[in-house]
């Protein structure tokens, strides 16, 4: 069982939404994460051919979508036009009309995600990961600090928990994002544990670690490491109840997972 002091400070975050329940990246998916109560929601971005982000987390959109092509060479009246939610298949489609509604399953823009966050009720905050490499570079970045300066997120007010944080595996993007917003927050991901960070030590301007779950799994001890330096862990993508317990035992900060209610109940928030 996990220990009770952290159940309830461990923050919940929803990886490309709800989305062992509705099509990643999808509005479907971010309302579902909301209503079952998630902390946080995380998305993908990538530029389009015309310059606006959308989530999306492949390159290209053959996975996700009913179309073909890359993201970066599609503007967004094209991806506007493809249905990114028919591909997650389920036995109960017919008891799922959010899914057959375009509304729910087109391209999400990021625009429109926060909106959505904006009009919650209540907190929720936003883990935003940057996809690299790209053609687009810098200008990633660059709309993106745009983008969130225009809701007022880029500047953290005094006593106050940032709403929004930047999650990247090129050190040089969140290099970019602490130039331009230092108050943003950035998260450091990690697929495997490179030698640089072994003694818990992250990138500079960043002081969040962002490790793979099988990372936890073979270095438990990393994670005091990453503590015992300053720094926040938020591991990812954490599904199994096993995992659960082993993040909530070693206190990490956040758990992202497809499953938030699934997470929430284990983590006795139900």
């Amino acid at each position: 069982m996990t220990h009770a002091r952290q159940q309830h400070t461990i923050q919940v975050v929803a990886h490309r939404g709800a989305s062992e329940d509705a099509p990643e990246h999808t509005l479907a998916a971010y309302m579902k994460a909301i209503e079952d109560g998630a902390d946080a929601l995380e998305c993908d971005v990538r530029l389009t051919a015309d310059g606006h982000l959308v989530c999306v987390h492949d390159r290209r959109v053959n996975r996700t979508s009913n179309g073909r092509g890359a993201v970066s060479t599609l503007e967004l009246a094209d991806l506007a036009a493809l249905d990114f939610g028919a591909w997650k298949g389920r036995e109960d489609s017919d008891e799922s009309p959010d899914w057959r509604d375009p509304r729910y399953t087109s391209v999400l823009t990021l625009e429109r995600l926060l909106e959505l966050v904006a009009d919650a009720g209540r907190p929720i905050e936003l883990a935003i990961e940057t996809k690299h490499p790209t053609r687009w570079a810098g200008r990633v970045e660059e709309r993106l600090i745009e983008l969130l300066d225009r809701f007022g997120l880029t500047a953290q007010r005094p006593g106050t928990t940032p709403s929004v944080r930047i999650m990247s595996f090129s050190a040089r993007s969140l290099y970019r994002v602490a130039a331009a917003a230092p108050a943003v927050p950035t998260v450091y991901l990690m697929q495997f544990l490179s030698p640089r960070v072994r003694d818990g030590r992250l990138p500079a301007g960043s002081w969040i670690a962002g490790p793979s779950i099988r990372i936890v799994r073979n270095h438990p001890s990393w994670v005091d490491r990453l503590h015992r330096a300053g720094n926040q862990v938020h591991v990812w993508t954490v599904d199994a109840p096993d995992d659960v317990d082993l993040c909530a035992g070693l206190g990490v900060e956040a758990i992202i997972t497809n499953r938030p209610r699934q997470v929430l109940h284990q983590l006795g928030r139900a």
